[in-house]
């Protein structure tokens, strides 16, 4: 139990269950803000040029039992704009990394002969044009 314990505070401690928790937490309120979106502002103005708001459609079926295909309108609207709306920060968080990310220089693969001039693999000790013995320094 003691080593259970142990590898779950190493789990809770390390920074990326933090940053996990951190996105849970303002996605769900960054969910709640699109949701009042849809439902405060884009249906009303979609019911102008309808007649009315999405989340009023519905069909009875029997009796008491109703089909709010209106509410699942809704939730599609709200999710195709959370999507757009991570897609462009992912977009743009994306473009900033490679804009600011500094280019790795690549290691040479290859060196000069000293006595012929001619390009050589960086870790041949004998140059394969004139034969001479290189040093293993260079």
């Amino acid at each position: 139990m003691k080593k259970f314990m142990k590898e779950f505070k190493e789990f809770v401690s390390r920074g990326n269950a933090m940053d996990m928790a951190v996105g849970i937490i303002i996605g769900g309120a960054f969910t709640s803000i699109v949701s009042s979106l849809v439902e405060d502002i884009i249906n009303p103005i979609l019911g102008i040029f309808g007649g009315m708001n999405f989340d009023q459609l519905s069909i009875t079926l029997m009796g008491n039992a109703t089909l709010n295909y209106g509410k699942f309108i809704t939730a599609v609207i709200n999710f195709i704009i959370m999507a757009f709306i991570v897609f462009l920060i992912v977009k743009v968080m994306n473009s900033a990394s490679t804009h600011f990310s500094k280019k790795k220089e690549e290691a040479p693969k290859t060196k000069k002969c000293p006595f012929c001039k001619t390009e050589i693999d960086i870790e041949a000790i004998r140059c394969p044009h004139c034969t001479s013995m290189l040093d293993e320094k260079k």
